[in-house]
């Protein structure tokens, strides 16, 4: 692949994963999830299913442990999360997503299967499988998280 071919796939990759990122984010807002933002659904995805505890958090995020407790804070604020005592670690608190946090993260895996089905119209069925079988042998593994 010649270089300006793999910039032009990176620039694509890139704006497809914004989009992406875009479009479940006004998926889950117009479902009536208001003040949400983007980095809260890394989060849910580090939360679900089983709670994390902030320093868990902080490093699916790639933040500071200061950072992910803010983040923490204000979703326990929305109702979204709550923090409940460790059940392996007197120390630590354990941060669980509420019913709320729960809703909220259904109404983003219904806005992303309509995203990715508006791929599937331009590519087609075998396309879209194409893609998708292509990106998870390229994808790495680990946490998916935001470009701060």
């Amino acid at each position: 692949m010649q270089n300006s071919d793999a910039m032009a796939l990176t620039a694509a990759l890139l704006a497809a994963a914004g989009g992406l990122t875009q479009r479940i984010h006004e998926g889950v807002v117009a479902r009536g999830f208001e003040g949400m933002r983007p980095a809260h659904g890394f989060a849910f995805a580090r939360l679900a299913p089983d709670g994390a505890t902030v320093t868990d958090l902080a490093v699916h995020l790639g933040t500071t442990k200061q950072a992910a407790s803010q983040l923490v804070d204000e979703l326990v604020r929305k109702g979204y999360v709550e923090r409940r005592p460790h059940p392996a670690d007197a120390r630590a608190r354990l941060v669980v997503l509420t019913e709320a946090g729960w809703a909220c993260a259904r109404a983003a895996e219904e806005a992303a299967a309509e995203a990715v089905g508006a791929w599937a119209d331009v590519l087609g069925e075998d396309g879209a499988r194409a893609l998708a079988d292509g990106l998870l042998r390229v994808a790495p593994s680990g946490p998916v998280r935001p470009v701060w």
